[in-house]
């Protein structure tokens, strides 16, 4: 059972888990969107921090690292133990997310190609 101190920590880590999440959805949101206005620069930008993020989660064999920092002050396992996310969210997140990611490239990339960039 997680002390005070672990509770504190433990909520912590979910509030710093849940805004790297909405910054790296809020990137994944923007690639289309910098792409459909022709901010190509800004397009791939977003889309490099995103990769950068799924580096860390293949280095880390596709785990967030926060969730095993707040595996330490808690004996829960549900899918958003780790987060401030409805647990279906949590449980679908790569494939949500990486499918929108994918897709956001994909249209940033037509964009690019089809304004002569």
């Amino acid at each position: 059972m997680a002390t005070h101190d672990g509770r504190t920590t433990l909520l912590a880590i979910k509030l710093l888990h849940t805004i790297v999440w909405a910054v790296m959805v809020a990137c994944i949101a923007g690639i289309p969107i910098a792409a459909w206005h022709g901010r190509h620069a800004l397009a791939f930008w977003l889309a490099a921090v995103v990769a950068l993020e799924v580096l860390v989660l293949a280095l880390n064999r596709w785990r967030c690292p926060m969730t095993g920092w707040a595996a330490r002050y808690t004996d829960q396992r549900q899918d958003n133990f780790d987060i401030y996310l409805p647990q279906w969210l949590a449980r679908h997140n790569k494939t949500i997310f990486g499918t929108l990611y994918l897709a956001g490239v994909a249209f940033a990339l037509w964009q690019w190609a089809r304004q002569g960039a």
